[in-house]
């Protein structure tokens, strides 16, 4: 083995008492000390990358019937296997939620299909 094999094996094979002593022979000796602007933005970068996660899933809200109720009770009807009753109830009934867990392409073209009738819709 390498010298530089050796340190790096005897270093992972520290304990934490063994971690705390070193931190402070290289903070006192040497004049080390840790980064805390690094820690910071490593802390903030991990964040801001959490928030970016994109979602998978999508619940697609009606929000409003635009001016063609019925065409939206129609496709209501159609989309959810609903009932004509139940579907003229959730459309008098908005914001309501019309289709849950679904991938962002079923999402983006039930979307498409209220909007050229006319409604509004939302995702959750």
């Amino acid at each position: 083995m390498t010298d530089i094999k050796k340190l790096a094996n005897k270093l992972v094979n520290l304990t934490v008492k063994e971690v705390n002593e070193l931190s402070n022979l290289l903070k006192i000796d040497y004049g080390l000390v840790s980064n805390k602007i690094y820690d910071e933005e490593h802390i903030t970068n991990n964040k801001n990358l959490e928030t970016k996660v994109e979602k998978k899933t999508f619940n697609v809200i009606l929000k409003s019937s635009g001016p063609s109720k019925l065409a939206v009770v129609k496709l209501i009807k159609e989309i959810t296997g609903k009932g004509l009753k139940e579907s003229k109830d959730l459309v008098d009934s908005v914001p309501k939620t019309i289709k849950e867990s679904l991938n962002k392409e079923e999402a983006e073209l039930l979307k498409k299909k209220f909007e050229y009738i006319g409604a509004e819709i939302e995702f959750n």
